[in-house]
């Protein structure tokens, strides 16, 4: 991910015009003087720039559809605010504008301390409820989840810029981890009964003991998988949380919170702390048992290197520069509908999307023609209702580095196939979505993440090249493979260097089978969520071994000699009957 996704350093929006977008300015968040001449200033700027002819089409607004001014009133985030440790004033932005959604609470490191304080003392109750009934609590909450949709993705869509469909993807997640774990829990943390080192006579359990409070630090891409979608399992582990979400997103993840509470959380199991990353960060990993960071690599390094000062363990995901390879025999059309999926969800503002395209030279022609004709048809929107295809960049740090990675790749001999350009007429941060050919090295596009709506396209001739190709960076998060031939793709997929291969898909079938770990090879970081790994993470392994009848020691009468002929003898004959 990129560094603007760190620890709530991303910065905010610029400003928009009151009428250009389809989400109005509420009323309490006017503008101060200042700010009204930068909107003017905006205003002006949009009416001299009107959507191009030959661009990407935007969605038409439906009739009733609720403002920001309907979603975020003061009494909303006066709720949802409540409890969070700090007495500092700050705000988050909507990016469909650059307007202030709401004010919030700021914390310090003192207030960080508190927090943890705090959730250390629900912790000690909450450890001694039973797996069963922790469980239960998240079942309740995949139902509350899914019954209120309609709230959080007003919520998603206002943070974070996304379009309505891609805001839905993070309810389909969340579901789907709360009914996994409040399913699988019990089998996962059940105590495990294991072979002694005399079989019968020596007892050995291995229980897991929940690590305490958990540090988490959640990026502003995905504020709602990534904020309680990796708290589910902690919870449920009979951890307590102490998370800093990103500034800009703040509310999502408070309102998932709120959901948790109502489920049977006790409300001071998750405590949640506000303000800027490099303040703020340093003290969650100060005071954690253990860390979870989503966010940029350099980040996710100075993150691993505090909590191994403390000798507390981390779970990192980071950085990627994902590859979809379509081979000789794929169906095109579904690979291009599956490329167009794999690099414009979110705006390309997804760890796990698509950023490099290698496409096998005897259909590279046919591949670029449908793939080029399906991105240029892409409604782009900032309506809270379904109907548009991609949404806005979250900041002005996005929209920089997706412009200078575009520039850069033009002015340096790339071609440009579609998209290229930023779509004021819609808002302040809307870029088109946008496909490269002749991308080389050293251009800063073919090596560095871009998170962002751009994608670069490359031919190869065999397999081996292929893997090569796609194998050739330092990260090694996500891929995709597309072929006729199952099981010729799974066979490639297994020579790929990343946590995770879609064998015709993009990344949703890797990311929903949350029975299945998540993470990143190399510089895409370290552990993993889902599945028995994404709990057991929480947990300390913890050995019991009960001695019955007789010391692993001389006794009986026998001389030390004796002692050891006979505990050879036994060595052998476990051998012997396959014990492990």
């Amino acid at each position: 991910m990129t560094d603007s996704q760190d620890t709530g350093t991303s910065p905010s929006a610029a400003e928009a015009p009151d009428d250009a977008p389809a989400i109005p300015v509420p009323t309490e968040a006017a503008p101060a003087p200042a700010e009204a001449a930068t909107a003017e200033a905006a205003t002006a700027e949009a009416e001299a720039a009107p959507a191009p002819a030959d661009g990407n089409p935007v969605a038409p607004t439906p009739a009733g559809t609720r403002t920001a001014a309907d979603v975020v009133t003061p009494e909303l985030a006066a709720r949802l605010t409540r409890g969070v440790v700090g007495g500092g004033r700050t705000a988050n932005h909507t990016p469909f504008t650059g307007e202030k959604l709401a004010d919030l609470p700021e914390s310090t490191p003192e207030d960080v301390a508190t927090a943890f304080e705090r959730a250390r003392a629900a912790q000690e109750i909450w450890a001694k409820v039973p797996v069963r009934q922790r469980a239960a609590v998240l079942l309740r909450f995949h139902d509350l989840v899914l019954s209120r949709q309609a709230e959080v993705l007003d919520l998603i869509q206002l943070e974070t810029g996304k379009a309505r469909l891609h805001a839905h993807e993070e309810v389909l997640s969340v579901a789907v981890t709360a009914r996994h774990y409040g399913r699988k829990a019990p089998a996962y943390l059940r105590p495990k009964a294991h072979t002694g080192v005399v079989p019968t006579l020596t007892k050995v359990t291995e229980l897991r003991q929940p690590r305490g409070v958990i540090g988490q630090i959640a990026p502003w891409n995905y504020p709602f998988e990534l904020s309680v979608g990796d708290a589910l399992p902690a919870f449920v582990a009979g951890n307590a949380i102490v998370m800093k979400p990103d500034t800009e997103t703040a509310l999502t993840a408070l309102w998932a919170r709120e959901q948790l509470i109502e489920a049977g959380l006790p409300e001071g199991l998750w405590q949640v702390v506000i303000g800027e990353g490099p303040v703020v960060g340093p003290a969650v990993v100060e005071h954690a048992d253990y860390v979870s960071f989503t966010g940029s690599t350099r980040t996710g390094r100075e993150v691993a290197q505090g909590a191994a000062a403390r000798l507390v363990g981390v779970s990192l995901e980071l950085g990627g520069k994902n590859a979809m390879v379509v081979l000789a025999d794929a169906d095109v059309e579904k690979a291009a509908a599956g490329a167009v999926r794999g690099c414009f969800s979110s705006a390309g503002q997804l760890c796990i999307s698509i950023e490099r395209l290698y496409v096998h030279e005897s259909l590279a022609d046919e591949f670029v023609q449908r793939f080029v004709a399906r991105t240029k048809a892409m409604r782009l929107g900032n309506a809270l209702a379904y109907g548009a295809d991609m949404g806005s960049l979250v900041g002005e740090r996005q929209l920089e580095t997706v412009t200078r990675h575009v520039e850069e790749a033009v002015a340096k001999g790339a071609e440009l196939l579609a998209g290229g350009r930023p779509r004021p007429d819609i808002g302040p941060l809307f870029y088109e979505p946008t496909i490269l050919d002749g991308v080389q090295a050293p251009m800063a596009v073919c090596g560095e993440e871009t998170f962002g709506p751009v994608v670069s396209i490359y031919r190869f001739r065999d397999e081996d090249e292929a893997v090569a190709l796609a194998n050739a960076t330092p990260y090694g998060l996500n891929s995709s493979v597309w072929t006729k031939d199952g099981r010729r793709g799974r066979a490639l997929a297994a020579r790929l260097r990343t946590g995770t291969v879609n064998v015709n898909e993009s990344y949703a079938a890797g990311y929903g089978s949350v029975q299945s770990p998540m993470g990143g090879m190399g510089d895409s970081g370290l552990g993993r969520r889902h599945g028995s790994e994404g709990i057991l993470k929480y947990t300390e392994a913890q050995t019991v071994a009960q001695q019955r009848l007789m010391p692993i020691a001389p006794s009986f009468g026998l001389t030390d000699e004796r002692y050891a002929q006979l505990m050879t003898r036994s060595l052998r004959a476990m051998k012997a009957f396959r014990l492990r």
